[in-house]
């Protein structure tokens, strides 16, 4: 029987190739983006708690109200801006879910959707299944910035989203102020909505601040922001996220949400919801995940790695072409054989595979495992 595919690409993530390589060779994993550490002690107490409380079946659809609740808390004092916890806020399984359920409630076939790239790499297959068209601005290294002139340039009457990601997966960049208001200045007057990923909101470096559509009043009326549990507490196998919208776009994306997933499990949804009530939980990351960049940083110090600098997430890009004239593949597989390493190539994140010789690490590693991996990146 022929399967015609509703994707453009049939092979695997390159996440998933690179940690396979990893696992085969025994190389220390800096590719995927997932800690080698527990979520906090006192979250995992709240789990059993919720266990005990009997906490097994299904959740409302929306998510447990208590911990939207918290979240409309949360967002009130970290931007200013008031969510309705019935209304504006739902509980996803995975900031990825959140993502593949918007772009399917609100892209339409025929519908243009602008991405950056380096772009995080589920972006394009849930357009593509939606029907939409994939408009690709590139950004460039070393910085990754966004001339918005030419951005205004590529809108037409078929672009229907525009998806940003702050701070940057794979980059490490984030938007400023100024790139929000030029952003509010293009899609005034449109149709047209912004998906933010946001998902690093809390790992911002350098006395630097976190740029949420949520801040932004005029934006935030035709976005949808998503955020992630998993990357905020060192839990992401548990998959475990949430959308924040506007009322009206909210229902489109409850429309799809109910015949996707319908809800998330309730134990994990009550713990989060006791453990948001505490700021600092979330408020410290920034100092914990910028010791760790700035470790892995002073380990690579004698290496002939060149590092980017990285303003947020806990990815960190290193130029080596003092070291290989490979194409950033072929280097990624030799660094996991013979040196026992796994990164990521930054041409997997590109449309057109372009050759930066760019590898991103994940520094979301315990100290012990930063320095073996740093020692072992010093002798390529």
């Amino acid at each position: 029987m022929h399967i015609k595919s509703k994707l453009s690409s049939s092979t695997v993530t390159i996440f998933t190739a690179m940690s396979a390589l990893a696992t085969k060779h025994g190389a220390l994993n800096l590719g995927q983006g997932f800690p080698d550490y527990d979520p906090p002690t006192e979250l995992l107490g709240l789990v059993k708690k919720y266990i005990g409380a009997h906490k097994h079946q299904y959740a409302p659809m929306a998510g447990v109200l208590e911990l939207r609740e918290a979240i409309s808390k949360k967002m009130s004092e970290s931007y200013g801006q008031y969510v309705h916890p019935e209304t504006d806020i739902t509980i996803t399984a995975g900031a990825t879910q959140a993502i593949f359920t918007t772009i399917t409630a609100l892209v339409h076939p025929g519908d243009e959707v602008i991405i950056f790239e380096p772009a995080y790499d589920s972006y394009r297959p849930a357009i593509e299944i939606a029907g939409g068209k994939v408009v690709v601005y590139a950004m460039e290294p070393p910085d990754f910035k966004i001339n918005w002139h030419l951005l205004s340039a590529m809108i037409n009457s078929k672009t229907r989203m525009i998806i940003i990601n702050t701070p940057h997966n794979p980059t490490g960049t984030i938007l400023s102020e100024d790139d929000m208001k030029e952003l509010s200045q293009i899609v005034r007057d449109t149709d047209i909505i912004i998906l933010s990923d946001e998902v690093y909101e809390h790992l911002v470096f350098d006395g630097l601040s976190h740029e949420s559509v949520l801040k932004y009043p005029e934006l935030y009326q035709r976005s949808i922001a998503v955020f992630s549990f998993g990357k905020t507490y060192h839990c992401t196998g548990w998959k475990i996220g949430y959308c924040i919208a506007p009322e009206y776009i909210m229902k489109e994306i409850r429309r799809i949400h109910q015949w996707n997933v319908f809800c998330v499990n309730s134990f994990l949804q009550n713990a989060l919801a006791e453990y948001l009530d505490t700021p600092e939980h979330y408020l410290m990351l920034k100092d914990f995940y910028q010791q760790k960049r700035d470790y892995f940083l002073e380990k690579l110090v004698n290496s002939r790695f060149q590092p980017l600098k990285s303003s947020g997430t806990y990815f960190q890009l290193c130029e080596y072409s003092n070291i290989s004239s490979q194409d950033d593949v072929e280097f990624s597989r030799e660094l996991i054989s013979k040196y026992g390493v796994a990164g990521i190539p930054v041409s997997a994140f590109y449309t057109d595979k372009r050759q930066d010789r760019l590898i991103r690490f994940c520094f979301a590693k315990t100290e012990s495992l930063l320095t073996n991996a740093s020692e072992l990146l010093c002798k390529r």
